[in-house]
C-alpha cells in the first residue's frame, strides 16, 4: 500500500511543477545564504583566533560552506528539472535522473539537520578552547618585545575594552600571572626584589589589573593597583564596594557573544531544513505521479502520486534485500577472483571407479 497516495489530474501536476520550480530558485537563495553565514562566522573566528586554543572549531564554519555551495547546485538542477516536467514529453529526458536525483537530496537535507544540531552543540568546544586560549593570552600579556607575541597585548586590551570583560573568569585572574614585563620593574627599590624572593617561580604577583579592566561609567578614578587594600584607598571597601573594574570575565563575554551568532545560524539553518524538506516531497510527488502517466501512456489522464510505493516496513524489507544480494554477489566475485581453480577439480586425491581407471605404471627396465 503506497504512502501519502495522492490523485494529480493534468492541471494539478503542472501547478505542481510550476511551484517547485519557483521553490527551487528561493532554495538557491537560501543556499546563497547558507554560504554567506558560514563565511561571516568563519570571518567572526578568525578575528579573535589568537585567544582560542588550537581546536577544531573550524569544522561548524566550513560545514555551512560546503551545504551552501551544494544547495545552489542542487536546487538549480531541480529548477530545471521541474520546469522541463511541466511539458510531459520533456519529463523523459528526466526520467532516469529524477529518483537518484531525490535519493541525493533526501542525504543532503540531512546533512543540512547535522549542520543546524552541530550549531547547538558547538558551545562546548568553543568554552574549551576560549578557557585555554585566554590563559595562554594573559601569560603572554607581558612578552611585548618577543616576535610572535608582541600583538598579544594589544589584542587583550581590546577585547577588554569592547567586550566589557576582565580575565578569563574574572579581574582576579590578573593577580596569578606576572603581566608586567621586568624591564619595567625598578629593581633598585627592596619591595620589588623582596616581591619577586617572595615568588616560587620568581615571579611579580601583585593584586592590579591593566587598565583596560576599567569600568569607563564607574564615577570614581579607577582603582587598578592594590585592588583588595583598602587602606591604599580613601573610602574604599573592595569586599563590600561594587568596584569599579569589570566584572564579567572574557570567557563568559566571548562565549555569550558566539553563542548568540550559533543559535541564530542554528535556527536559519533548521528553517532551511524544513523547505528544502518539503520542496523535495513536493518534488517526490511530481516524479511519481509523472512516471504514473507514462504507464497509462496518456499525458491528460489522472494520475496517482505517493512518497512510498509500498509501507515503511516493506520498503525496508526490499531495501535490506538488495543490500544483502549485493553483498553475497560481491563475496562470491572475490572468491573466485582471489583463486582461479577455485572450479577446477582437484586431481590429488582422486577416487577411482570403474569408469575412472588409473593409467597404468610401466615399470623400468632392471
Amino acid at each position: 500500500m503506497a504512502v501519502l497516495k495522492v490523485k494529480f489530474t493534468k492541471t494539478k501536476r503542472d501547478k505542481l511543477a510550476q511551484v517547485l520550480w519557483i521553490l527551487n530558485w528561493i532554495s538557491v537563495v537560501t543556499g546563497a545564504v547558507l554560504f554567506i553565514l558560514g563565511l561571516f562566522l568563519k570571518v567572526e573566528i578568525n578575528k579573535r583566533v589568537e585567544l582560542m586554543a588550537e581546536r577544531d572549531i573550524q569544522y561548524v564554519p566550513n560545514m555551512l560552506i560546503a551545504v551552501g555551495l551544494i544547495a545552489c547546485a542542487i536546487n538549480f538542477l531541480g529548477g530545471k528539472i521541474c520546469y522541463d516536467c511541466v511539458d510531459t514529453t520533456k519529463f523523459l529526458r528526466w526520467k532516469l535522473i529524477m529518483l537518484p536525483y531525490i535519493v541525493c537530496t533526501f542525504f543532503f537535507t540531512f546533512c543540512v539537520l547535522v549542520g543546524a544540531l552541530m550549531c547547538y552543540s558547538m558551545r562546548g568546544e568553543l568554552e574549551e578552547s576560549l578557557t585555554l586560549g585566554l590563559t595562554q593570552a594573559m601569560r603572554f600579556y607581558k612578552d611585548t618585545d618577543i616576535p610572535g607575541r608582541c600583538f598579544l597585548k594589544r589584542t587583550v586590551d581590546l577585547l577588554q575594552i569592547q567586550f566589557q570583560c576582565c580575565g578569563n573568569s574574572g579581574y582576579k585572574d590578573w593577580f596569578q600571572i606576572q603581566w608586567i614585563s621586568n624591564r619595567y620593574l625598578d629593581m633598585s627599590q627592596q619591595q620589588v626584589v623582596d616581591r619577586l624572593r617572595s615568588n616560587v617561580e620568581g615571579k611579580y604577583l601583585m593584586d592590579g589589573v591593566p587598565f583596560s579592566c576599567c569600568n569607563i561609567n564607574s564615577p570614581r578614578p579607577c582603582i587598578q593597583q592594590q585592588v583588595t587594600n583598602n587602606s591604599a584607598h580613601f573610602h574604599y571597601e573592595h569586599q563590600t564596594e561594587e568596584l569599579n573594574l569589570w566584572m564579567k570575565g572574557c570567557r563568559q563575554a566571548l562565549l555569550e557573544y558566539y553563542t548568540n551568532i550559533m543559535q541564530s545560524i542554528g535556527l536559519t539553518v533548521l528553517i532551511t531544513w524544513l523547505f528544502e524538506l518539503s520542496v523535495l516531497t513536493g518534488v517526490r510527488y511530481l516524479q511519481t505521479s509523472l512516471e504514473n502517466v507514462l504507464r497509462q501512456g496518456d499525458p491528460d489522464s489522472e494520475s496517482d502520486g505517493w512518497l512510498l510505493e509500498n509501507s515503511f516496513m516493506e520498503t525496508a524489507r526490499i531495501n535490506l534485500n538488495i543490500i544483502k544480494s549485493l553483498g553475497k554477489n560481491n563475496h562470491i566475485d572475490t572468491a573466485k577472483n582471489g583463486d582461479p581453480n577455485i572450479d577446477i577439480p582437484s586431481t590429488s586425491k582422486a577416487h577411482y571407479g570403474p569408469d575412472n581407471v588409473p593409467p597404468k605404471t610401466i615399470k623400468e627396465a632392471s
